[in-house]
């Protein structure tokens, strides 16, 4: 596995992403059993970067993770979930993180993310709870997902607490991240978390031909090529959902070598256009 730092904090740069574990927005446990042993192979395979949201499966998804990461050393895990943007009065994110423990099963979270901004609450008012989830121990680390430059930027200044990242959708698909939000987050010490990386699996070999031939030259998948292209960028982590093992396998595969700059500029010019988040 690979590795990233920024300051004290260090990442596997492939985690896993758990929408569609236990159900999709509604609870659903009749693959229980498969997304558990999922998990685990993830864990196992190295993929200690665990992220989840009290949205995915109505918290059923967080359930599942306390129960994978049992037999785990705690310490030895990276732990993020997520407080969605009906929660984030100052109230409703402590007692959304609180919630989240408790299915979890575990004391504290290693990152705790405002999931959407929500501009009809405050940012002040859920920001000043984020920092005391953190002075409380109940959260290691705060993020946000889906914000803007702007909105990371005050988050930032209202914070007493570095964020740790904005986790976004970054894929060869929608590489808007690239125009100014990437290169902030690499300038500041942020980590840009990619999610649907492999864009719910809409790429794949056939999708590109010069996807296709770049897989074929470093004698990889569509798949690994694609994951590769955005563990190159500084500060960026990938979380792929992955629930079978083969695919877990095929996502690790991503690490361990690297596209040359010749590569990333025939992948950035074969896919221009980008699907607007």
């Amino acid at each position: 596995m690979e590795y990233k730092e920024i300051g004290a904090v260090k990442l596997s740069a492939l985690g896993i992403g758990t929408y569609g574990f236990g159900g999709g927005l509604t609870r659903d446990t009749s693959n229980d059993r498969r997304d558990i042993e999922a998990l685990q192979y993830a864990i196992e395979l190295g993929m200690t970067h665990i992220d989840t949201s009290e949205m995915y499966a109505d918290g059923h998804s967080e359930e599942l993770i306390g129960q994978a990461i049992r037999d785990f050393d705690r310490h030895s895990l990276f732990v993020a979930t997520k407080v969605f943007q009906s929660g984030l009065t100052f109230n409703g994110v402590i007692e959304g993180c609180k919630q989240s423990l408790r299915r979890l099963g575990t004391d504290y979270v290693d990152l705790y993310l405002i999931h959407w901004p929500n501009l009809k609450i405050p940012l002040s008012e859920t920001i000043q709870a984020m920092d005391e989830l953190v002075r409380q121990g109940s959260a290691r680390f705060i993020g946000v997902s889906n914000f803007s430059i702007k909105l990371l930027k005050q988050a930032q200044e209202l914070s007493h607490h570095p964020i740790l990242t904005d986790q976004v959708e970054y894929s060869l698909l929608v590489k808007n991240p690239e125009s100014d939000l990437l290169p902030y987050c690499q300038k500041n010490d942020i980590f840009l978390t990619a999610y649907r990386p492999i864009g719910r699996g809409r790429i794949r070999a056939g999708v590109n031909q010069v996807l296709d031939d770049v897989a074929k030259e470093h004698n990889r998948t569509a798949v690994q090529v694609a994951l590769n292209y955005l563990i190159c960028q500084e500060n960026v982590l990938v979380i792929p959902k992955a629930a079978q093992r083969h695919h877990l396998e095929e996502n690790l595969g991503s690490m361990g070598w690297r596209l040359d700059q010749e590569d990333i500029r025939a992948l950035q010019q074969a896919f221009q256009t980008t699907i607007a988040v």
